[in-house]
Protein backbone atom coordinates (compact mmCIF):
# COMPACT_ATOMS: atom_id res chain seq x y z
CA UNK A 1 0.00 0.00 0.00
CA UNK A 2 1.19 3.41 -0.84
CA UNK A 3 2.70 5.45 1.92
CA UNK A 4 4.23 8.30 -0.35
CA UNK A 5 2.00 10.12 -2.97
CA UNK A 6 1.93 7.37 -6.22
CA UNK A 7 3.58 8.91 -9.20
CA UNK A 8 0.80 11.42 -10.93
CA UNK A 9 1.62 9.72 -14.42
CA UNK A 10 0.33 6.29 -13.64
CA UNK A 11 -2.65 5.24 -14.75
CA UNK A 12 -5.80 5.02 -12.77
CA UNK A 13 -9.08 3.36 -14.00
CA UNK A 14 -12.39 4.13 -12.30
CA UNK A 15 -15.07 1.55 -12.59
CA UNK A 16 -18.13 3.66 -12.40
CA UNK A 17 -19.37 7.24 -13.73
CA UNK A 18 -21.84 8.01 -10.82
CA UNK A 19 -22.08 10.51 -7.91
CA UNK A 20 -18.64 8.69 -6.15
CA UNK A 21 -16.77 7.69 -9.86
CA UNK A 22 -17.08 11.49 -11.03
CA UNK A 23 -16.16 12.52 -7.29
CA UNK A 24 -13.19 10.63 -7.33
CA UNK A 25 -11.81 11.72 -11.32
CA UNK A 26 -12.79 15.12 -9.94
CA UNK A 27 -10.52 15.45 -6.98
CA UNK A 28 -7.72 13.09 -8.34
CA UNK A 29 -7.31 15.52 -11.42
CA UNK A 30 -7.21 18.40 -9.47
CA UNK A 31 -4.19 16.48 -7.45
CA UNK A 32 -2.69 16.76 -11.09
CA UNK A 33 -3.12 12.96 -11.89
CA UNK A 34 -2.93 12.69 -15.93
CA UNK A 35 -3.70 9.40 -16.87
CA UNK A 36 -7.18 9.04 -15.75
CA UNK A 37 -10.00 6.97 -17.25
CA UNK A 38 -13.47 6.09 -16.35
CA UNK A 39 -15.59 3.65 -17.37
CA UNK A 40 -19.53 3.51 -17.55
CA UNK A 41 -22.42 1.88 -19.34
CA UNK A 42 -24.17 5.04 -19.64
CA UNK A 43 -22.98 8.62 -20.75
CA UNK A 44 -22.89 11.02 -17.76
CA UNK A 45 -25.81 11.98 -16.27
CA UNK A 46 -26.65 7.78 -16.73
CA UNK A 47 -30.20 7.38 -16.26
CA UNK A 48 -29.59 4.82 -13.37
CA UNK A 49 -27.16 6.89 -11.12
CA UNK A 50 -28.68 8.08 -8.43
CA UNK A 51 -27.49 11.59 -8.97
CA UNK A 52 -29.38 11.55 -11.88
CA UNK A 53 -32.05 13.71 -9.65
CA UNK A 54 -33.32 16.88 -9.51
CA UNK A 55 -33.12 17.47 -6.21
CA UNK A 56 -31.48 15.71 -2.90
CA UNK A 57 -31.63 17.01 0.74
CA UNK A 58 -28.54 18.49 2.56
CA UNK A 59 -27.85 19.31 5.65
CA UNK A 60 -24.76 21.45 6.88
CA UNK A 61 -22.40 20.17 9.52
CA UNK A 62 -19.73 21.85 12.12
CA UNK A 63 -17.27 20.20 14.16
CA UNK A 64 -18.32 22.62 16.76
CA UNK A 65 -20.52 19.52 18.04
CA UNK A 66 -19.62 16.45 18.60
CA UNK A 67 -16.31 16.75 16.52
CA UNK A 68 -15.43 12.99 17.24
CA UNK A 69 -18.51 11.43 15.68
CA UNK A 70 -18.09 10.58 11.98
CA UNK A 71 -21.30 11.91 10.72
CA UNK A 72 -20.10 15.06 12.26
CA UNK A 73 -17.08 15.15 10.04
CA UNK A 74 -18.10 14.21 7.03
CA UNK A 75 -21.28 16.54 6.95
CA UNK A 76 -18.44 19.25 7.72
CA UNK A 77 -16.17 18.17 4.94
CA UNK A 78 -19.35 18.35 2.66
CA UNK A 79 -20.63 21.55 4.20
CA UNK A 80 -17.07 23.02 2.85
CA UNK A 81 -17.28 21.99 -0.51
CA UNK A 82 -21.53 23.22 -0.68
CA UNK A 83 -20.38 26.31 0.45
CA UNK A 84 -17.11 27.58 -0.65
CA UNK A 85 -15.70 25.26 -3.90
CA UNK A 86 -17.13 27.21 -7.07
CA UNK A 87 -18.20 24.04 -8.66
CA UNK A 88 -20.56 23.46 -6.30
CA UNK A 89 -22.26 26.37 -4.94
CA UNK A 90 -24.20 27.38 -7.38
CA UNK A 91 -26.20 24.13 -6.64
CA UNK A 92 -26.73 24.59 -3.19
CA UNK A 93 -29.90 26.22 -1.90
CA UNK A 94 -29.88 26.84 1.76
CA UNK A 95 -33.78 27.49 1.97
CA UNK A 96 -34.34 25.29 5.43
CA UNK A 97 -35.89 21.77 6.37
CA UNK A 98 -38.38 20.59 8.21
CA UNK A 99 -38.22 17.28 9.96
CA UNK A 100 -40.76 15.45 11.62
CA UNK A 101 -42.79 12.66 12.46
CA UNK A 102 -46.44 11.39 12.75
CA UNK A 103 -46.88 8.13 15.16
CA UNK A 104 -45.68 7.65 18.97
CA UNK A 105 -42.59 5.46 17.96
CA UNK A 106 -41.73 7.81 15.21
CA UNK A 107 -41.34 10.91 16.99
CA UNK A 108 -39.54 9.12 19.71
CA UNK A 109 -36.98 7.97 17.15
CA UNK A 110 -36.91 11.34 15.46
CA UNK A 111 -35.99 13.39 18.86
CA UNK A 112 -33.49 11.13 19.73
CA UNK A 113 -31.92 11.49 16.05
CA UNK A 114 -31.97 14.52 15.93
CA UNK A 115 -32.04 16.10 19.51
CA UNK A 116 -34.96 18.48 18.94
CA UNK A 117 -35.17 19.21 22.86
CA UNK A 118 -32.58 20.72 23.05
CA UNK A 119 -31.19 22.04 19.55
CA UNK A 120 -32.00 25.85 19.50
CA UNK A 121 -31.66 25.64 15.69
CA UNK A 122 -35.11 23.74 15.68
CA UNK A 123 -38.25 25.68 16.31
CA UNK A 124 -40.86 22.81 17.60
CA UNK A 125 -44.29 22.64 15.51
CA UNK A 126 -46.70 20.65 16.57
CA UNK A 127 -50.13 21.82 15.17
CA UNK A 128 -51.28 22.09 11.53
CA UNK A 129 -51.51 26.08 11.51
CA UNK A 130 -47.79 26.01 12.71
CA UNK A 131 -46.58 23.48 9.52
CA UNK A 132 -48.63 25.99 7.25
CA UNK A 133 -46.88 28.89 8.41
CA UNK A 134 -43.70 27.62 7.33
CA UNK A 135 -44.57 28.12 3.43
CA UNK A 136 -46.36 30.58 1.48
CA UNK A 137 -50.48 30.33 1.08
CA UNK A 138 -51.99 27.94 -0.20
CA UNK A 139 -48.98 25.73 -0.27
CA UNK A 140 -49.31 23.34 2.82
CA UNK A 141 -53.55 23.05 3.01
CA UNK A 142 -53.50 20.18 4.68
CA UNK A 143 -54.20 18.25 8.49
CA UNK A 144 -51.03 17.13 9.64
CA UNK A 145 -52.85 14.25 11.42
CA UNK A 146 -50.60 13.93 14.22
CA UNK A 147 -47.27 15.56 12.84
CA UNK A 148 -44.67 16.98 15.00
CA UNK A 149 -40.97 18.05 14.55
CA UNK A 150 -38.54 20.96 14.12
CA UNK A 151 -37.69 23.39 11.67
CA UNK A 152 -33.83 24.59 10.79
CA UNK A 153 -34.15 27.75 8.91
CA UNK A 154 -30.98 28.01 8.11
CA UNK A 155 -28.08 25.71 7.68
CA UNK A 156 -30.03 22.74 5.58
CA UNK A 157 -31.81 22.39 2.57
CA UNK A 158 -31.38 21.52 -0.93
CA UNK A 159 -29.31 20.63 -4.02
CA UNK A 160 -29.48 20.26 -7.65
CA UNK A 161 -28.00 16.97 -7.83
CA UNK A 162 -28.03 16.26 -11.96
CA UNK A 163 -26.09 19.74 -11.97
CA UNK A 164 -23.47 19.18 -9.52
CA UNK A 165 -22.91 15.39 -10.68
CA UNK A 166 -22.68 17.07 -14.60
CA UNK A 167 -20.66 19.82 -13.17
CA UNK A 168 -18.11 17.38 -11.57
CA UNK A 169 -17.77 15.67 -14.88
CA UNK A 170 -17.32 18.41 -17.26
CA UNK A 171 -14.78 19.92 -15.06
CA UNK A 172 -12.98 16.52 -14.75
CA UNK A 173 -13.12 15.96 -18.45
CA UNK A 174 -11.69 19.56 -18.78
CA UNK A 175 -8.88 18.24 -16.53
CA UNK A 176 -7.97 15.57 -19.01
CA UNK A 177 -9.97 12.88 -17.31
CA UNK A 178 -11.16 10.50 -20.05
CA UNK A 179 -14.81 9.13 -19.97
CA UNK A 180 -15.72 6.21 -21.93
CA UNK A 181 -19.10 4.67 -22.22
CA UNK A 182 -21.66 2.66 -23.93
CA UNK A 183 -20.55 -0.83 -24.69
CA UNK A 184 -17.02 0.07 -24.45
CA UNK A 185 -17.48 1.27 -21.29
CA UNK A 186 -19.64 -1.68 -19.63
CA UNK A 187 -17.34 -3.32 -17.48
CA UNK A 188 -18.09 -7.46 -17.27
CA UNK A 189 -15.41 -8.37 -15.21
CA UNK A 190 -12.37 -7.46 -13.07
CA UNK A 191 -9.13 -8.41 -14.95
CA UNK A 192 -7.15 -10.66 -11.74
CA UNK A 193 -3.46 -11.47 -12.79
CA UNK A 194 -1.21 -12.75 -9.76
CA UNK A 195 -2.86 -12.41 -7.11
CA UNK A 196 -4.03 -8.92 -7.90
CA UNK A 197 -6.56 -6.37 -9.78
CA UNK A 198 -4.86 -5.11 -12.90
CA UNK A 199 -7.54 -3.50 -14.75
CA UNK A 200 -11.48 -4.40 -16.16
CA UNK A 201 -12.53 -6.16 -19.57
CA UNK A 202 -15.53 -4.18 -21.16
CA UNK A 203 -18.77 -5.60 -22.78
CA UNK A 204 -16.61 -5.06 -25.83
CA UNK A 205 -13.85 -7.85 -24.88
CA UNK A 206 -11.61 -5.01 -24.31
CA UNK A 207 -9.36 -4.90 -21.21
CA UNK A 208 -8.42 -2.21 -19.68
CA UNK A 209 -4.77 -2.32 -17.65
CA UNK A 210 -3.79 0.28 -14.55
CA UNK A 211 -2.14 0.49 -11.89
CA UNK A 212 -4.85 1.74 -9.62
CA UNK A 213 -8.61 0.45 -10.30
CA UNK A 214 -10.98 1.94 -8.51
CA UNK A 215 -14.75 0.36 -7.95
CA UNK A 216 -16.55 3.00 -7.98
CA UNK A 217 -19.88 0.93 -9.44
CA UNK A 218 -22.86 1.54 -6.43
CA UNK A 219 -25.42 -1.02 -6.65
CA UNK A 220 -23.93 -3.19 -9.31
CA UNK A 221 -20.56 -3.54 -7.44
CA UNK A 222 -21.21 -7.30 -6.04
CA UNK A 223 -21.93 -8.43 -9.90
CA UNK A 224 -18.42 -7.52 -10.35
CA UNK A 225 -16.52 -8.61 -7.06
CA UNK A 226 -17.21 -10.83 -3.67
CA UNK A 227 -18.34 -8.14 -1.65
CA UNK A 228 -18.24 -10.49 2.09
CA UNK A 229 -21.89 -9.79 1.78
CA UNK A 230 -20.68 -5.70 3.11
CA UNK A 231 -23.55 -4.58 0.37
CA UNK A 232 -27.25 -5.16 0.03
CA UNK A 233 -28.34 -3.25 -3.31
CA UNK A 234 -31.27 -1.43 -1.43
CA UNK A 235 -33.58 0.94 -4.08
CA UNK A 236 -36.04 3.69 -3.30
CA UNK A 237 -38.92 5.40 -5.05
CA UNK A 238 -40.14 8.85 -5.73
CA UNK A 239 -42.47 10.87 -8.50
CA UNK A 240 -42.82 13.53 -10.35
CA UNK A 241 -46.09 16.05 -10.87
CA UNK A 242 -46.29 18.94 -13.47
CA UNK A 243 -46.76 22.23 -12.24
CA UNK A 244 -47.78 25.48 -13.97
CA UNK A 245 -45.56 28.37 -14.21
CA UNK A 246 -47.42 30.13 -11.65
CA UNK A 247 -47.38 26.82 -9.25
CA UNK A 248 -43.77 26.79 -9.50
CA UNK A 249 -43.64 30.78 -8.64
CA UNK A 250 -45.43 30.08 -5.44
CA UNK A 251 -43.21 26.96 -4.51
CA UNK A 252 -39.94 28.92 -5.10
CA UNK A 253 -37.00 28.64 -2.37
CA UNK A 254 -39.61 26.81 -0.02
CA UNK A 255 -37.76 24.62 2.98
CA UNK A 256 -37.41 20.70 2.93
CA UNK A 257 -40.17 18.97 4.24
CA UNK A 258 -39.32 15.58 5.39
CA UNK A 259 -41.68 13.16 7.49
CA UNK A 260 -39.71 10.32 8.57
CA UNK A 261 -42.16 8.08 8.20
CA UNK A 262 -44.29 9.42 5.34
CA UNK A 263 -41.82 11.08 2.54
CA UNK A 264 -40.47 14.64 1.57
CA UNK A 265 -40.42 17.26 -1.00
CA UNK A 266 -38.70 20.46 -2.13
CA UNK A 267 -39.66 22.75 -4.30
CA UNK A 268 -40.38 21.90 -8.43
CA UNK A 269 -37.19 22.36 -10.16
CA UNK A 270 -37.01 25.25 -13.20
CA UNK A 271 -36.42 22.76 -16.54
CA UNK A 272 -39.53 20.67 -16.44
CA UNK A 273 -41.25 22.09 -14.37
CA UNK A 274 -42.01 19.11 -12.20
CA UNK A 275 -42.11 18.83 -7.97
CA UNK A 276 -40.49 15.58 -7.03
CA UNK A 277 -41.98 13.47 -3.99
CA UNK A 278 -40.34 10.98 -2.46
CA UNK A 279 -42.40 8.04 -0.50
CA UNK A 280 -40.32 6.93 2.84
CA UNK A 281 -39.67 3.58 3.40
CA UNK A 282 -37.09 1.26 4.57
CA UNK A 283 -36.67 0.28 1.02
CA UNK A 284 -36.91 -2.71 -1.51
CA UNK A 285 -34.44 -5.46 -3.05
CA UNK A 286 -34.33 -7.34 -5.88
CA UNK A 287 -34.22 -11.03 -4.16
CA UNK A 288 -32.41 -13.77 -6.21
CA UNK A 289 -30.47 -16.95 -5.77
CA UNK A 290 -27.10 -16.67 -7.39
CA UNK A 291 -25.68 -20.00 -9.61
CA UNK A 292 -23.59 -20.80 -6.13
CA UNK A 293 -27.29 -20.68 -4.29
CA UNK A 294 -26.70 -17.70 -2.48
CA UNK A 295 -28.84 -14.64 -1.99
CA UNK A 296 -28.18 -11.51 -3.45
CA UNK A 297 -30.07 -8.19 -4.61
CA UNK A 298 -29.19 -7.53 -8.24
CA UNK A 299 -30.35 -3.98 -8.91
CA UNK A 300 -32.15 -3.34 -12.60
CA UNK A 301 -33.66 -0.28 -14.42
CA UNK A 302 -37.20 0.48 -14.02
CA UNK A 303 -38.83 4.18 -15.16
CA UNK A 304 -41.90 3.20 -12.93
CA UNK A 305 -42.72 2.18 -9.19
CA UNK A 306 -44.67 -0.08 -7.88
CA UNK A 307 -48.75 0.90 -6.92
CA UNK A 308 -48.22 0.92 -3.30
CA UNK A 309 -45.34 3.58 -3.91
CA UNK A 310 -47.55 5.17 -5.77
CA UNK A 311 -50.10 5.00 -2.62
CA UNK A 312 -47.92 6.13 -0.15
CA UNK A 313 -46.81 9.37 -2.48
CA UNK A 314 -50.81 10.44 -2.75
CA UNK A 315 -51.09 9.32 1.18
CA UNK A 316 -48.06 11.95 1.87
CA UNK A 317 -49.59 14.50 0.10
CA UNK A 318 -53.13 14.21 1.39
CA UNK A 319 -51.72 14.96 4.46
CA UNK A 320 -49.80 18.04 3.43
CA UNK A 321 -50.92 19.35 0.06
CA UNK A 322 -54.98 17.55 -0.47
CA UNK A 323 -54.35 19.83 -3.68
CA UNK A 324 -52.43 17.65 -5.63
CA UNK A 325 -52.96 14.28 -4.33
CA UNK A 326 -54.91 13.56 -7.35
CA UNK A 327 -53.13 14.85 -10.01
CA UNK A 328 -51.32 12.61 -11.92
CA UNK A 329 -47.63 11.41 -12.02
CA UNK A 330 -45.29 12.73 -15.03
CA UNK A 331 -42.41 10.63 -14.39
CA UNK A 332 -41.19 7.78 -11.67
CA UNK A 333 -38.82 5.70 -11.04
CA UNK A 334 -36.70 3.74 -8.58
CA UNK A 335 -33.46 4.73 -7.83
CA UNK A 336 -30.05 2.01 -6.32
CA UNK A 337 -28.27 2.44 -3.79
CA UNK A 338 -26.08 -0.07 -1.45
CA UNK A 339 -26.32 -0.46 2.68
CA UNK A 340 -23.38 -1.64 4.60
CA UNK A 341 -24.31 -2.92 7.41
CA UNK A 342 -23.63 -0.45 9.61
CA UNK A 343 -24.49 2.32 6.77
CA UNK A 344 -21.01 3.84 7.16
CA UNK A 345 -18.94 4.46 3.88
CA UNK A 346 -16.59 1.33 2.53
CA UNK A 347 -13.67 3.20 1.47
CA UNK A 348 -10.31 0.79 1.34
CA UNK A 349 -7.63 -1.29 -0.78
CA UNK A 350 -8.93 -4.40 -0.61
CA UNK A 351 -7.13 -6.78 1.77
CA UNK A 352 -6.04 -9.32 -1.08
CA UNK A 353 -6.61 -7.19 -4.35
CA UNK A 354 -3.62 -4.54 -3.35
CA UNK A 355 -3.66 -2.64 -6.61
CA UNK A 356 -8.11 -2.24 -6.07
CA UNK A 357 -9.45 0.49 -4.24
CA UNK A 358 -13.45 0.02 -3.05
CA UNK A 359 -15.27 3.45 -3.11
CA UNK A 360 -18.85 2.04 -2.37
CA UNK A 361 -21.02 1.73 -0.28
CA UNK A 362 -23.60 4.91 0.26
CA UNK A 363 -26.24 3.97 2.23
CA UNK A 364 -28.39 6.26 1.53
CA UNK A 365 -26.72 9.37 2.01
CA UNK A 366 -23.64 9.28 -0.36
CA UNK A 367 -25.33 12.18 -2.44
CA UNK A 368 -25.05 14.64 0.02
CA UNK A 369 -20.81 14.37 -0.06
CA UNK A 370 -20.34 14.73 -3.68
CA UNK A 371 -17.89 17.30 -2.80
CA UNK A 372 -15.76 15.32 -0.56
CA UNK A 373 -15.84 11.83 -1.24
CA UNK A 374 -13.53 11.38 -4.11
CA UNK A 375 -10.81 13.35 -1.47
CA UNK A 376 -11.31 10.72 1.03
CA UNK A 377 -11.14 8.36 -1.83
CA UNK A 378 -8.04 9.90 -3.41
CA UNK A 379 -6.28 9.87 0.20
CA UNK A 380 -6.88 6.30 -0.11
CA UNK A 381 -5.09 6.03 -3.35
CA UNK A 382 -2.65 7.78 -2.10
CA UNK A 383 -2.74 6.14 1.71
CA UNK A 384 -3.51 8.98 3.72
CA UNK A 385 -6.89 8.64 5.02
CA UNK A 386 -7.64 10.33 8.38
CA UNK A 387 -6.98 7.42 10.69
CA UNK A 388 -10.21 7.95 12.16
CA UNK A 389 -11.79 7.78 8.58
CA UNK A 390 -10.13 5.43 7.51
CA UNK A 391 -11.14 2.78 10.98
CA UNK A 392 -14.50 3.67 9.92
CA UNK A 393 -14.12 2.77 6.22
CA UNK A 394 -12.43 0.05 6.41
CA UNK A 395 -12.47 -3.29 4.88
CA UNK A 396 -14.79 -5.13 7.45
CA UNK A 397 -16.88 -8.33 6.59
CA UNK A 398 -17.07 -9.59 9.99
CA UNK A 399 -20.06 -7.19 10.33
CA UNK A 400 -21.88 -8.84 7.89
CA UNK A 401 -21.33 -12.34 9.22
CA UNK A 402 -24.91 -13.77 9.28
CA UNK A 403 -26.12 -10.63 8.34
CA UNK A 404 -30.03 -10.31 8.52
CA UNK A 405 -30.91 -8.87 4.96
CA UNK A 406 -34.42 -7.78 6.82
CA UNK A 407 -32.58 -5.16 8.81
CA UNK A 408 -34.71 -1.95 8.35
CA UNK A 409 -31.35 -0.10 9.93
CA UNK A 410 -33.03 2.67 11.18
CA UNK A 411 -35.12 3.69 8.39
CA UNK A 412 -39.11 3.93 8.70
CA UNK A 413 -42.38 4.34 6.38
CA UNK A 414 -44.69 2.34 4.59
CA UNK A 415 -45.01 -0.92 5.88
CA UNK A 416 -41.88 -0.58 8.72
CA UNK A 417 -40.04 -3.14 6.24
CA UNK A 418 -38.33 -4.45 3.83
CA UNK A 419 -39.63 -5.08 0.58
CA UNK A 420 -38.70 -7.71 -1.97
CA UNK A 421 -39.24 -6.66 -5.93
CA UNK A 422 -40.51 -10.07 -6.56
CA UNK A 423 -43.62 -9.69 -4.48
CA UNK A 424 -44.67 -6.52 -6.29
CA UNK A 425 -47.32 -7.35 -8.73
CA UNK A 426 -49.18 -4.32 -9.83
CA UNK A 427 -46.76 -0.93 -11.26
CA UNK A 428 -47.82 2.37 -12.19
CA UNK A 429 -47.64 2.93 -16.33
CA UNK A 430 -46.62 6.81 -16.71
CA UNK A 431 -47.99 8.07 -19.62
CA UNK A 432 -47.59 11.80 -20.98
CA UNK A 433 -50.48 12.81 -19.66
CA UNK A 434 -51.27 10.72 -16.59
CA UNK A 435 -50.47 7.56 -14.19
CA UNK A 436 -52.16 4.17 -14.27
CA UNK A 437 -51.37 1.08 -13.09
CA UNK A 438 -50.49 -2.11 -14.81
CA UNK A 439 -49.02 -5.73 -13.73
CA UNK A 440 -45.14 -6.15 -13.87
Amino acid sequence: MPTTTPSHDFPILIIGAGTWGCSTALHLARRGYKNITVLDPYPVPSPISAGNDINKIVEQGSLSTSPDSISSTLLHHATHGWTTDPLFTPYYHDTGYIICAHTLDGLAQLTKRESLDNDPDFEWLSSPAEFRATMPEGVLTGEFPGWKGGFKRRGAGWVFARGALVAAYKESERLGVRFVTGENGDVVKLLIEDGDCVGAVTKDGAEWRAETVILAAGASAPQLLDMKDQLRPTAWTLAHIKMSAEECELYKNLPVLFNIESGFFMEPDEEKQELKICDEHPGYCNWVISEDGKRESVPFAKHQIPKEAEDRVRGFLKDTMPQLAGRPFSFARICWCADTPDREFLIDRHPELRSLVLAVGGSGHGFMHITSVGAFIADTVEGKLDPKLKKAFRWRPETAVERNWEDVQGRRGGPNTMTNFGEVNMWTEIAEQGSTTSKL
